[in-house]
């Protein structure tokens, strides 16, 4: 009998799922549906839970489709692992079922306003000041400050809480809920490495801390270069928590969707490693996607997104480049930060998802890094993680996740093929261009008569421009 594991999964902006055989780690089938993103106003992302609830549900009736196509009996699937968007926050009527707010994604920024009243309440102005507890920074990017806007901003949960029917979590909490009977005896749970990432848990108890109060048992690391200290995982109920160091960027894969989208400098995201390959260098232009801001290890809400460097013979190959540049900087940058923060160099850069699909980003990356970068050529490990997990559950018991029993995961390797000197050069003017981005966004409020102005597309661009132009000639 064929044993599987099956593993759904939400990324940015599609969910998928995905059936692997629990004795080779083989990728069955899979099958993926995009989810939209909603932008009602400048630095807000929503996405809706029920739409997520419908792309689960289309996903895994398709996959199932799959199966039996391929004459493969549904009932051999033995468990279920979830991945996903670990901040998106929702809430939602555990009497309806229904939720009762769009899911604020975890690059929302809205919250600033909120991040900045907790700050003003801590000793010493301190963004700091429950790291020890919570191996977080007070930042828009976490759940409980989401949570707090809703409190604050939405009278539908406000209510529902007062009357106790509100259910709070991450997105994999509010598909297990509805995938386990919802308001018919769903499952409301999640796992520590989520919990981890809502700032209302302890990673020293591994409990829920409203007060989150200091606990004094030192971690493996917290970091003091501006990365999370996160919990990665804990398999088991009397199993021990496995703590990481982890490196967030807002913007990676989404900036590819901006140059299409936005721009129309490609038609299709596929297009954009032809173009950039044929122009085989920037030119001496840098894009800083700080659209919502930086993360790690900067932590800078204040920044927006830039490109400098401009002459007149750049040319859209150049900005394509550029923009895959951005990837691989915004990866050393949190490479950097994990070697000073462990004193353990990284030898080599373990990668995968969808970009990693680029060849010329692969190689960007080993040149950036300055070592070798290994793709496995099944990219979904992610997910294979996921259903490894559930098939190890106790009661399940179908995969083994002994280091003598794992599979070995075939993969291609990439080596540096610039000299360090070129790399760190590049990497300086990185740097540099990052320092221009900082501090462009302020509070301050507008001069009366006047409203922030706010370039979409490449259309609005070419008419700002014209405007200035004139502007000029009539001076």
């Amino acid at each position: 009998t064929l044993l599987s594991a099956s593993s759904v999964g939400l990324s940015a902006t599609f969910l998928s799922t995905q059936v692997f055989n629990a004795n080779t780690a083989e990728l069955i089938c899979h099958h993926q549906v995009p989810v939209n993103q909603r932008f009602p106003k400048e630095g807000w992302v929503e996405e809706d839970p029920r739409e997520i609830l419908e792309s689960v549900h289309e996903c895994v009736e398709r996959t199932c489709e799959k199966l039996q196509q391929l004459n493969v009996d549904v009932s051999n699937i033995k468990a279920v692992g979830v991945t996903n968007q670990r901040e998106t926050t929702v809430v939602w009527d555990k009497e309806t079922g229904e939720p009762l707010y769009n899911a604020i994604v975890w690059l929302d920024l809205r919250t600033q306003s909120t991040v900045e009243r907790l700050i003003s309440k801590t000793p010493g102005r301190n963004k700091n000041h429950f790291k020890n507890q919570t191996g977080l920074p007070i930042s828009t990017y976490f759940s409980a400050v989401k949570l707090r806007w809703m409190l604050d901003n939405v009278d539908e949960v406000r209510r529902a809480v007062l009357a106790g029917r509100a259910l709070f979590g991450t997105v994999d909490s509010w598909i297990i809920w509805c995938l386990t009977g919802g308001k018919d005896g769903g499952v409301h749970c999640t796992d520590v490495s989520n919990a981890s990432r809502t700032m209302l848990f302890n990673i020293h108890t591994m409990e829920w801390d409203s007060e989150l109060c200091r606990y004094t048992h030192c971690l493996p690391v917290m970091s003091d270069h501006g990365l999370l200290t996160t919990v990665a995982y804990k398999l088991g109920k009397d199993a021990p928590a496995c703590y990481a160091l982890e490196g967030s960027v807002a913007i990676a894969g989404a900036m590819v969707q901006w140059l299409k989208d936005n721009m129309g400098i490609v038609k299709s995201s596929s297009e954009i490693e032809s173009l950039a390959a044929a122009a085989g260098t920037s030119y001496g232009c840098y894009f800083v996607p700080a659209f919502s801001g930086l993360y790690a290890p900067y932590w800078e809400p204040s920044a927006r997104g830039i490109i400098c460097g401009l002459t007149q013979f750049t040319n859209k190959s150049h900005l394509a480049f550029a923009a895959l540049e951005a990837v691989c900087f915004q990866t050393r940058e949190i490479v950097d930060a994990m070697n000073q923060d462990s004193g353990v160099p990284l030898m080599q850069m373990q990668v995968d998802g969808g970009m990693t699909s680029n060849r010329l980003l692969m190689q960007l990356q080993a040149d950036i890094l300055c070592m070798p970068v290994v793709r496995p050529l099944m990219s979904e490990t992610t997910s294979l993680g996921a259903a490894m997990a559930a098939g190890a559950a106790k009661g399940v018991d179908v995969w083994n996740l002994s280091p003598d029993h794992v599979v070995p995961v075939t993969s291609e390797k990439f080596q540096p093929q610039i000299n360090p000197e070129e790399s760190e050069f590049r990497y300086a003017r990185w740097k540099k261009a990052v320092q221009r981005a900082m501090n462009w966004e302020t509070s301050e409020p507008s001069s009366p008569g006047t409203a922030p102005l706010y370039l979409r597309s490449r259309s609005q661009v070419v008419l700002h421009l014209l405007t200035c132009l004139t502007a000029l000639v009539l001076f």
